[in-house]
């Protein structure tokens, strides 16, 4: 993007503004907006381009907004390329998940991913077998975690936990359980009853007798169902029809030729058991408890089918195991390849993850420009970096390490916050926009950064470490970036860092819209502007007063005659109005070594200030350097000579050495308590004047950073003293 061309209208209180930034040579803008300009509101626009949404006018939602931003080839600007760094707001402590891809090895990911595709495949035939197997809608996957660990979410471990076992278990008694019959809601919530777990206590107790009394069968060896299990197995494999015969062992040793015989030798034992009296008492005991609840009639007529089950119902949890051993006993091949899959990419991801830990991440950097360039008592780490690299985890957890002096101690984040001071704090916030900025910088995402006065309020340490990084960020070939501001210290050294002359711009603001203009008066106002003009603008001639008679101070003391008549330009002496423009030459040429006389002559300083400070009246809104030390140094004097011409005491006047205006006022409100508006007047005088008279006369920043328009309307009001 090499042009950027913008076109508003009503947006946010930005009444029309038509400009072009050209990035062709130098990729950074800079510009100045005294308060209540554009700044904020310009800001917003770009905001709402990144989010997608229309910009409006807030304070008069009819008006018609107009919104226009292209690049050089008319193409509007797409959201994704626009990047709004508001100043500081401590609720956006935090970062984004795009930023977690500064931790990202495409390589190793690619991997890791392709590590768990293969999983995901083998287990996915695995649970649908199982699905097929158990009948069961419910989620198996957290279903089997929970069998056989204290967790739902542990699938893996529960299938490594038990894999010895299923490899011995010889048999899968209870393949064909219909799991969700039995554990149902309303089911396990039947068996849990007090009455339930006695009846079935008291049917297994006598089903146990009758096992011990059995010809053939013994509790925990060889029931009925392991019997029909060995018959089928024998028919299967062709047992009987190579003349083979089975020996059962009792009170007299009988010997079993074919399937038949064996089948009826099981169900003759069976029906022994199962149609003793007193069990089938026991089990209708049961089924009119169940009969009781609607719920669990499925699970009712499912028992009537297999009785057999109904010892198992003893201890459900150890039954529910069994069930799943007999589910993965059948499904043995799909079970070991997943176990097989599942630890070679287990052997596989710690390699990955031990070669990921060793690697330098890019984000390592974002966190080591923090360490080094802010001054902050806390130090940042990646806490889960590797999980971040490998995707196990979306977002990055920074650790926090507190240190005062030689000591450390780790901190939480919530804790930090409450410690750190309001600098701090807005340091630490920064880190959130080197990360979205080093997250564009490796997607070579093309960006305009609209920058909203990031430095406001900074200590001046970190303030300089801020505009470092902007200038960094001007460095790259596929970032752009507009920097706003109010504060014209700032501006001045991000144009003596990066950002050239003919870029540095000031907002102006008319009755029209907002206009951009070159800047003027960036560095040395004094030695570039002011002085080279002090023969031919009066307005930089009176401007340059307080310069030319801090000068004589610093060299020559206050003391000096020079000094002594200049003071009187600035305060109201007996000789004010005696002070002639070849007085002020003379002292000029005396101090800088030149002949120079002006066109002026004899006329009187103190009309000349008169006259300069109507025209500031007249002039446009703007930065208006000039005007304004114009204007206060033509509101001081008038006052002045107001007060004293009121007070009438020229002793007292000429007593006073010092806070002129102050002890002025003191004796006035004295003289004249009844006279409050005129009071008030004079008070703004004395707030909104010594600033831009005396103090940084050599800087200037609290006459620039306010608007001239409270100086304009000061002026009238002290012309209109009486």
């Amino acid at each position: 993007m090499n042009k950027l061309n913008i076109d508003l209208e009503n947006c946010y209180g930005i009444k029309k503004l038509q400009t072009q930034f050209c990035f062709s040579q130098k990729k950074a803008y800079a510009i100045y907006a005294p308060n209540g300009t554009m700044k904020s509101s310009l800001a917003q626009v770009f905001k709402d381009v990144a989010d997608g949404i229309a910009s409006k006018d807030r304070i008069f939602p009819l008006r018609v907004c107009n919104r226009i931003i292209t690049d050089e080839n008319n193409v509007d600007l797409p959201k994704e390329s626009v990047y709004v760094i508001h100043p500081y707001d401590d609720e956006d402590i935090s970062h984004t998940e795009k930023t977690s891809t500064l931790l990202v090895n495409s390589k190793l990911r690619k991997e890791y991913e392709d590590l768990h595709i293969e999983i995901d495949k083998s287990k996915e035939l695995f649970l649908r077998a199982l699905k097929e197997q158990s009948g069961s809608k419910k989620d198996l996957e957290k279903e089997i975690s929970s069998a056989f660990t204290k967790s739902d979410n542990e699938f893996f471990r529960a299938l490594l936990r038990i894999k010895d076992e299923v490899l011995a278990q010889k048999d899968a008694p209870f393949a064909d359980i219909k799991y969700d019959t039995i554990f149902d809601e309303k089911v396990m919530s039947f068996l849990g009853t007090k009455d339930v777990k006695t009846a079935i206590e008291s049917y297994i107790k006598k089903y146990n007798e009758l096992l011990a009394a059995s010809t053939y069968f013994k509790k925990g060896m060889f029931n009925y169902y392991n019997a029909a299990t060995i018959a089928r197995s024998l028919a299967d494999n062709g047992f009987f029809d190579a003349k083979h015969s089975v020996n059962l062992n009792a009170d007299e040793k009988l010997e079993i030729t074919n399937k038949r015989q064996l089948e009826e030798l099981i169900e003759k034992e069976k029906e022994g058991i199962s149609k003793d009296k007193d069990l089938r008492k026991k089990f209708a005991d049961i089924e009119k408890m169940i009969t009781k609840n609607v719920n669990v009639k499925t699970f009712d007529a499912y028992l009537g089918e297999h009785e057999e089950i109904l010892p198992e119902l003893v201890n459900i949890e150890n039954f529910k195991e069994k069930i799943w051993k007999s589910y993965f006993k059948t499904r043995l091949e799909l079970y070991k390849e997943l176990i097989e899959k599942y630890l070679a990419v287990e052997k596989r991801k710690k390699e990955i993850e031990e070669e990921a830990n060793k690697q330098r991440t890019q984000w390592e950097s974002v966190i080591e420009i923090f360490n080094s360039r802010f001054f902050v008592p806390f130090k940042l780490t990646a806490k889960n970096r590797v999980s971040v690299i490998l995707g196990q985890e979306p977002m990055l957890s920074l650790a926090f390490t507190f240190e005062d002096g030689v000591e450390q101690a780790p901190v939480e984040k919530a804790a930090l916050m409450q410690v750190l001071s309001t600098g701090e704090k807005r340091a630490f916030y920064i880190l959130n926009i080197i990360f979205e900025v080093e997250a564009r910088k490796k997607a070579k995402q093309e960006t305009v950064f609209v920058v909203d006065d990031i430095a406001d309020s900074f200590d001046y340490k970190n303030k300089y470490a801020i505009i470092q990084y902007l200038k960094d960020i001007a460095e790259e070939s596929y970032f752009n970036q507009i920097i706003l501001t109010h504060n014209f210290d700032f501006f001045r050294t991000i144009n003596s860092r990066f950002v050239d002359y003919p870029h540095c711009l000031m907002a102006l603001k008319s009755s029209n819209g907002i206009s951009l203009e070159q800047a003027t008066g960036i560095r040395n106002v004094f030695v570039n502007d002011w002085k080279l003009h002090y023969f031919t603008d009066s307005k930089k001639m009176i401007a340059s007063i307080p310069f030319i008679r801090n000068l004589i101070e610093f060299t020559k003391g206050d003391k000096d005659p020079g000094y002594v008549k200049l003071t009187s330009l600035l305060h109201w002496k007996s000789h004010s109005a005696d002070v002639t423009r070849n007085e002020l030459d003379n002292i000029y040429n005396t101090l800088f070594g030149t002949t120079e006389t002006s066109s002026q002559g004899n006329s009187l300083l103190i009309d000349i200030i008169k006259h300069e400070a109507d025209e500031c009246l007249k002039a446009r809104d703007g930065i208006n350097f000039e005007n304004k030390i114009v204007l206060s140094i033509a509101i001081r004097l008038i006052t002045e000579k107001f007060m004293v011409g009121k007070i009438k005491d020229d002793k007292f006047v000429a007593s006073i050495d010092s806070n002129q205006t102050p002890r002025l006022l003191a004796k006035f409100k004295k003289l004249f308590s009844h006279d409050i508006d005129t009071i008030e007047t004079i008070q703004r005088v004395i707030l909104m004047t010594p600033e831009n008279i005396h103090l940084n006369s050599f800087m200037y920043e609290p006459i620039l950073d306010m608007s001239d328009e409270h100086l304009r309307k000061l002026y009238e009001d002290v012309l209109a003293l009486k």
